[in-house]
């Protein structure tokens, strides 16, 4: 049985082929890994200078930085965070809407109330020809197209209220 020199297979060109393929294939996954920590990077951190410094991280060392980068960068992408500050503020409306209250008494009150029940001041204005709520801003009727005339501001006291008159004490009651 003959042994093949050791010499004889380092100097192959079969094992220059293959060595010179696996530092082709190193390199390019090292590339690659720098690549997809820029990628992430620039989706998840808005400063160009922490997206350098990630970059950097990516690239040195080989295949650790990723994993570095991984336990530091932020836990959500700027898109997902935008899109729940949206939400949240859509929500925050809704409620607003729903939950309705006179500005003077802070008594709950329907959409539909011209006055408040329980102190008495005047909500919106009513339309002239279809007595329909108002709003402040509203420079025509939507429901039945009237114009509107510039009324009374908001926040007006409808009826006056009666006075209490309280008697003062004395030393004979």
């Amino acid at each position: 049985m003959s042994l093949i020199p050791l010499a004889a297979i380092w100097d192959s060109p079969d094992w220059t082929l293959a060595r010179n393929l696996g530092i082709l294939l190193f390199i390019v996954l090292w590339l690659a890994t720098a690549y997809w920590t820029f990628k992430d990077a620039r989706r998840r951190i808005a400063d160009p200078w922490l997206v350098g410094l990630a970059t950097l991280v990516g690239l040195f060392p080989p295949f650790l930085g990723p994993i570095i980068y991984m336990f530091f960068r932020p836990p959500e992408y700027l898109q997902d965070a935008r899109e729940r500050e949206l939400e949240i503020k859509a929500m925050e409306e809704r409620l607003a809407q729903l939950d309705q209250r006179c500005p003077v008494c802070r008594a709950r009150v329907e959409p539909t109330y011209l006055v408040c029940p329980v102190c008495t001041t005047r909500l919106k204005a009513a339309c002239a020809s279809c007595g329909q709520p108002l709003d402040a801003l509203w420079q025509i009727c939507p429901h039945c197209a009237t114009p509107v005339a510039p009324s009374l501001p908001a926040l007006e006291d409808v009826s006056p209220r009666p006075r209490r008159t309280t008697r003062r004490r004395t030393t004979s009651d």
